[in-house]
C-alpha cells in the first residue's frame, strides 16, 4: 500500500484488480476544501487511457512489476521469443503484449520487458531506432529541398514518411513512440 502522495511516474497501481501505470501526476490545492491529487493512469494490458482525481493522503495499492532488459532474438509465427541475457531463460510473448512494438524489433535488440507475477505485461523500447529503407521510390532532380515527403517501407515492413532525397538501402532513425523520422544515419 501507498499513499496518493507518494505517486510517480511510471509507477503501477492496482485498482479495482486492474493494473494502472501512472503517466502524469500533479498535487492540487483548490481555494476551498482539501488538496487532492490529479492523474492520468494508462491501463496496462488494454492501453486505455483515464484521468482519476483522489482525495491527498488515501491509500492505494501498488502492483510489484519487474523490469527486465531482454534481448529480442525471433519471431516464430505464435509469438515474439525474448532471452533474458543475465539467465538465458526465453520468454515467448503473445502480438498483444508486444503491439506496436513489432514495427520496431529487429533480431538481437534489446528492450525492456516488464512482468507482474510472472505474466509479461508490456515492452518498452528506446525511444528510436535505426532502420533500412527496403523500398521507396526514387527521388527526382531537384527534389533536394526540404519540405516534401514521400513514403518508404523499413526492414520490418513498416511504412513511414521520408524526405524526397531518400534512397532504398540508406538507414535512417525511427521515433518508436510515434513512427516519426528522426533523420539519416551516415553519409
Amino acid at each position: 500500500m501507498a499513499s496518493t502522495n507518494d505517486l510517480k511516474n511510471g509507477m503501477v497501481l492496482n485498482l479495482d484488480g486492474q493494473l494502472w501505470q501512472v503517466l502524469w501526476f500533479q498535487h492540487h490545492k483548490p481555494g476551498k476544501g482539501n488538496t487532492v491529487v490529479r492523474s492520468k493512469l494508462k491501463n496496462v494490458l488494454s492501453g486505455k487511457i483515464i484521468d482519476k482525481t483522489f482525495n491527498s493522503d488515501t491509500k492505494v495499492e501498488t502492483a510489484t512489476v519487474d523490469r527486465r532488459e531482454m534481448q529480442y532474438l525471433y519471431h516464430d509465427g505464435d509469438g515474439f521469443v525474448f532471452m533474458d541475457t543475465g539467465t538465458y531463460d526465453q520468454l515467448t510473448l503473445s502480438e498483444a503484449v508486444v503491439g506496436d512494438g513489432k514495427n520496431y524489433l529487429l533480431e538481437e535488440q534489446m528492450a525492456t520487458v516488464a512482468l507482474h507475477e510472472g505474466n509479461p505485461l508490456y515492452i518498452d523500447l528506446p525511444a528510436s531506432v535505426e532502420l533500412v529503407i527496403t523500398y521507396t521510390e526514387p527521388g527526382l532532380q531537384g527534389d533536394r529541398s526540404t519540405g516534401g515527403t514521400k513514403p518508404a517501407t523499413v526492414e520490418t515492413g513498416l511504412t513511414i514518411q521520408v524526405p524526397l532525397f531518400l534512397t532504398t538501402g540508406e538507414k535512417v532513425k525511427v521515433d518508436t513512440r510515434t513512427g516519426d523520422y528522426l533523420g539519416r544515419i551516415g553519409s
